[in-house]
């Protein structure tokens, strides 16, 4: 309650049964959160597709609000909710959807996405943005198996998808922007 949170949600509230666990976990929480070396819309994009990948509607309920407060795109977080490819105008915003999404999707991502990202935020950022993915991967799977309300009262925010298939979303490849130097016409 005293942390950067500011109240007692998600899968903390399971973790409390297991108090060594619920310390461990919200000291990562922090860490994963809010002390990346991520731009915090950046890290709010991979949280956001690692929610709808596995359609945990309180991870979405807390962090699609932080990812818009954050800068991320509006539609961008609308097009991820309802399973549309986004469009994206920022390419490290695609680069990171893809990266995210190939992760959750096949357990790995090409190497060129790998070392474009890389090349922009070195090992550190790698290890900080492979992590974040794994670690709501962690929160999105408890939220689910136990069944953790949404606060509130909330109602749901993610609707079923007819992509989900044995209750995970498979998401679209994203719409990346142009490079200012290509010719959308073509030779002359």
């Amino acid at each position: 309650m005293s942390g950067p949170r500011g109240r007692l949600v998600g899968p903390l509230r399971v973790a409390l049964h297991r108090p060594e666990l619920a310390d461990a976990w919200q000291t990562f929480g922090r860490l994963l959160r809010f002390e990346t070396s991520l731009p915090h819309h950046l890290n709010e994009l991979a949280i956001l597709v690692t929610a709808r990948r596995w359609n945990a509607q309180v991870e979405w309920h807390i962090h699609a609000p932080a990812a818009i407060a954050a800068g991320l795109d509006p539609d961008v977080v609308e097009a991820i909710r309802i399973g549309r490819p986004p469009e994206f105008t920022d390419p490290d915003c695609a680069d990171v959807y893809e990266f995210a999404r190939q992760l959750q999707q096949t357990g790995d991502v090409p190497d060129e996405l790998y070392a474009a990202l890389s090349q922009r935020w070195g090992s550190v950022g790698m290890v900080d943005l492979s992590t974040v993915i794994g670690y709501y991967t962690l929160v999105s799977m408890t939220l689910n198996v136990h069944e953790v309300p949404l606060p509130d009262d909330a109602a749901p925010p993610l609707p079923a998808l007819a992509s989900a298939v044995d209750g995970l979303t498979t998401l679209p490849s994203g719409h990346r922007p142009m490079p200012a130097d290509t010719d959308p016409v073509g030779p002359r």
